[in-house]
């Protein structure tokens, strides 16, 4: 195909130029595995100015980037064969503001595999790639999947191209408009035109090895103005909602060095004081990795940082943790005083809240163990060891006063405040469940999983013969004030999955590994409430915000990494905002339309995990960041003067886990 004209002639602004050489020699890639679900580590953070875009949870994810030299150049390569068909090894950089640009790439493909780049990036998902396959020179567009796993791809122009067997070749893609043109090195164009896409990233992709030498992308002036224009309209939006907003102002700090713990925290009032108490659960693995792990130790304080007390005993090695331990806080026997119920050597025990002193506990119920399960646990345990604690009303008394427990992913009891099973079931259960007295009779019915439970253990429904994957997240919520109930479901690979009380799915977006949903008003200027999840496994850190009918609204990848995107009530307006994460540059406070509207300051805090409740009684949220050694409180820089301050209505801090569905409903949402 013969080059065309297109709309500029490249000239030399500048907008990335990188040979690698400044970058470190050696591995770069990691096993950030599960535990950047919902922490913030030295993984989630650029190299150089390059960041690991997705990754998956196999061996090759964790060592397929390195840093080295190839026939005496100094290259990022990927050094592995992707054996996942739906997400490819990614490197990013760039800015999503970029629209018209030429890439110069300097690389070596000695694999048929796919190899090249992603321009006009969206998102892991979403991008136009350019680049060699099977012998092929190809431009296609992919975009999200109307299946199962597999996102959809179109070829928009291909041509045979026999990449040089083991040397560096130079290719060279201009992006302009709606044309993406190709020059080969042995004198070949190829022209695609899409329109699709008109702004984006760049990464570098590759499913066997490859090694990438050089790129340098740049624009003419007048492009590079009207970048300079983009980028500038973005930061004052920004700046302004910042100075609209009240900053973070640091309230407390507690020192927990030595038993500390990551996302393993829980609050509540253990003294009976008034005032919110931490509870630091430390884990021990009985392994294979986080299939069997639970608590052992367990230290009790206050927000002043005063030990209450504590069960167990301390070691700053127990701090890892990728998944939920069963503990909670609640005064479970309605005696008027809080207690902890908690798991430990396959007990379900009850301690008083104030003192840790033991009030009563029972066996856990029998494990059911398949021959496969017993062979990978390196001591299988004849009892459960409690995946996680869900306290719930099935007898209809007023308050939460049955418990829910679990195993991992087959099985479910339900208990009463004197420990004695009420009835179980099995299903897929997913990770956390959730509650609601969906028929009016005073009594909850159970979503767990993809199954919906009646108060007495009755399934009413189930949709584990349509949905594959285990459900992350789950919520019954009334999306419009007096509306019907709907249930929303992160399902992990299945995506984000609406549905009526009575079964019927009624929306399914395919948008990858969906997690950690949320269900808040995030606009005031949409219809009822919004809704949102963030992706993990293999396309980590794309967001997705829904409207009251479960459409989706927007989409952006602001990060690399998972997240819990907790709601804030911050500024104490009827708008909630949501926390990504505490990272001073990555972080910060988010609206609804994708805006970051508070920054962290950079003043040393922890950012490895954080939460978000009233501590200090004006219904506005304060914000707790800590990591294994120490814990920080963020308040309000300004004092609220209006008394029309939103208190929306939460999942109550006893029904605490990292893999729940948050709820933050006004309240006048909640009809309970």
């Amino acid at each position: 195909m013969n080059s065309i004209m297109l709309p500029y002639q490249v000239v030399d602004s500048i907008l990335l130029a990188d040979d690698f050489s400044e970058m470190p020699s050696g591995l770069i890639s990691n096993d950030q595995g599960a535990h950047t679900e919902y922490h913030f580590t030295s993984a989630c953070q650029p190299i150089g100015k390059w960041q690991i875009s997705s990754f998956y949870h196999n061996r090759e994810s964790a060592r397929c980037w390195k840093v080295f030299t190839h026939q005496n150049e100094r290259v990022i390569a990927q050094v592995e064969r992707n054996p996942v068909r739906f997400t490819h090894p990614m490197m990013v950089a760039g800015d999503s503001l970029w629209q018209n640009y030429s890439v110069d790439l300097r690389l070596a493909t000695p694999d048929t595999a796919l190899s090249g780049i992603a321009i006009r990036y969206q998102n892991s998902r979403c991008y136009y790639f350019v680049g060699t396959h099977q012998g092929q020179a190809i431009i296609k567009k992919v975009n999200h999947a109307h299946a199962l796993h597999q996102p959809t791809e179109l070829i928009l122009a291909s041509t045979s191209f026999d990449a040089p067997a083991d040397a560096f070749y130079d290719i060279k893609i201009t992006v302009a408009g709606n044309i993406v043109e190709l020059q080969l090195p042995d004198g070949q164009n190829l022209l695609a035109e899409d329109a699709t896409y008109s702004r984006g990233r760049i990464a570098l992709i590759a499913d066997g090895p490859a090694y990438f030498s050089d790129i340098r992308i740049q624009c003419n002036p007048e492009e590079a103005a009207e970048l300079k224009q983009r980028q500038q309209a973005v930061a004052s939006v920004e700046a302004t909602l910042q100075r609209n907003n009240p900053q973070l102002r640091l309230y407390k700090k507690i020192d927990i060095q030595g038993f500390g713990v990551g996302r393993n925290l829980r609050f509540g009032d253990l003294d009976n004081d008034g005032t919110l108490d931490v509870l630091v659960g430390q884990v021990v693995h009985h392994g294979p990795q986080d299939a069997f792990s639970e608590l052992s130790c367990l230290t009790a304080m206050t927000f002043d940082g005063q030990q209450l007390w504590r069960i167990g005993k301390p070691d700053r090695w127990k701090d890892h943790l990728t998944n939920d331990v069963a503990f909670q806080i609640h005064d479970f026997d309605g005696d008027g005083l809080t207690e902890v119920i908690y798991c430990q050597g396959q007990e379900i025990i009850v301690v008083e809240g104030a003192t840790g002193k033991l009030k009563y506990k029972a066996a856990t119920p029998p494990a059911s163990l398949n021959a496969l399960e017993r062979m990978r646990a390196l001591d299988p345990p004849d009892r459960i060891l409690g995946d996680c604690i869900f306290f719930a009303d099935f007898r209809g008394t007023g308050r939460d006063q049955d418990l829910i427990i679990k195993d991992r992913y087959k099985q479910y009891w339900a208990l009463n405040e004197h420990l004695e099973i009420m009835w179980s079931g099995s299903c897929r259960t997913g990770h956390y469940p959730y509650a609601y007295d969906i028929d009016r009779d005073g009594k909850d019915e159970l979503a767990i999983g993809y199954s919906l439970i009646d108060d007495d253990g009755t399934v009413l429904w189930s949709l584990d013969d349509q949905v594959t994957d285990h459900a992350d997240g789950i919520a019954i919520v009334p999306f419009y004030q007096g509306g019907p109930l709907k249930i929303l479901c992160a399902a992990s690979d299945e995506g984000m999955i609406f549905a009526d009380i009575d079964g019927n799915i009624l929306r399914h977006h395919y948008i990858g590994h969906a997690q950690n949903p949320i269900v808040a008003n995030l606009r005031d200027d949409l219809p009822g409430l919004e809704s949102l999840t963030i992706n993990f496994w293999g396309n980590q850190g794309i967001i997705n915000l829904y409207d009251a009918e479960g459409e989706r609204y927007k989409e952006f990848e602001p990060v690399q990494h998972g997240s819990m995107c907790l709601p804030v009530n911050w500024n104490g307006s009827t708008e909630e905002l949501f926390l990504l994460s505490a990272n001073v540059e990555q972080g910060g406070l988010y609206d609804g339309h994708g805006r970051r509207a508070v920054r962290f300051p950079d003043d040393g805090h922890p950012d490895l995990c954080t939460a978000v409740m009233d501590l200090t009684g004006d219904a506005r949220d304060e914000i707790v960041v800590w990591d294994i050694n120490e814990i920080w409180v963020y308040t309000q820089s300004n004092q609220m003067v209006s008394e029309e301050i939103y208190r929306p209505i939460r999942n109550p801090l006893y029904n605490y886990s990292n893999y729940q569905t948050t709820v933050s409903l006004p309240p006048e949402f909640d009809d309970r």
